[in-house]
């Protein structure tokens, strides 16, 4: 299945937007830290991550985002995720790693 990655930044909020579209997994895993880490390096801001579109994930890619949140965590940011789809929203959940991260509709993550 085909992904995309697509960034904006809300200068309003002072925000990285990344919308996430498709599957990711061990095979585009490493592209999406690259291009998050990217992001985080160009202007240390929280990066709210729009997953209404994204369909499946796999360990690789969890782990990959718990990097990208240690750089975030640097500069005592957040990395917030929106609209998880049930199937992916239970991986968070089963991991517990709805607990460092601010899922949407879930308060705020555990420190």
């Amino acid at each position: 299945m085909e992904y995309n990655i697509t960034p904006s930044y809300n200068e309003e909020e002072n925000v990285w937007f990344v919308t996430l579209v498709g599957e990711f997994d061990i095979f585009n895993a490493a592209e999406l830290k690259a291009k998050l880490n990217d992001l985080v390096a160009e202007k240390q801001i929280n990066l709210v991550l729009e997953c209404s579109n994204l369909v499946f994930i796999d360990s690789t890619v969890l782990g990959n985002l718990v990097a990208v949140l240690k750089n975030v965590k640097a500069y005592d940011g957040k990395i917030s995720l929106k609209n998880l789809r049930p199937n992916v929203s239970k991986i968070f959940k089963i991991t517990n790693l709805n607990k460092i991260f601010v899922i949407d509709g879930e308060g705020e993550a555990n420190e």
